[in-house]
């Protein structure tokens, strides 16, 4: 199993949100940036766990776990012209954008905030952290994802 960290925007998207859909389960499209749609199609597998992260707000920082329920498949919001995510490049012989499938499993009691991920020694490395990294998709070591978990 691996960790991962998906940011949304909250008023996009929201913890909440995937929390009520059916069987609180929604697909993840809409990745248009090639290192987190090869992370996403080439490395996330059913089963890895992921911190749901709540980005351009007031507050940044992770508001709980969700899981990949579904590997990654053809993203179809690409080929749909109706989309904000539509790519003309991409048709069914070559989809150039995949989507997984990802599934509530807990909200934290409380938002953490990326302030005090940044305040935290242990976390000094992670990818979310680095100077200008604005992935949407990063991957979370298993040393980071237990610090995470010992925080909130």
């Amino acid at each position: 199993m691996a960790y991962w960290l998906m940011k949304s925007e909250p008023d996009t998207f929201s913890l909440d949100d995937l929390r009520s859909r059916p069987d609180s389960t929604e697909h993840w499209d809409g990745v248009r940036n090639y290192q987190a749609r090869n992370m996403m199609r080439d490395q996330m597998k059913r089963g890895d766990k992921v911190f749901f992260y709540h980005s351009s707000c007031p507050v940044p920082g992770i508001a709980g776990i969700a899981k990949v329920v579904r590997e990654a498949y053809p993203d179809g919001s690409a080929q749909n012209p109706e989309s904000r995510y539509y790519d003309p490049k991409a048709s069914a012989e070559n989809p150039r954008w995949f989507m997984v499938d990802v599934k509530f499993e807990r909200k934290f009691k409380r938002l953490l905030p990326l302030s005090e991920l940044k305040a935290e020694p242990a976390l000094a490395e992670m990818t979310l952290l680095k100077k200008g990294n604005r992935l949407s998709i990063m991957p979370v070591s298993e040393d980071e994802w237990q610090q995470i978990l010992s925080m909130v």
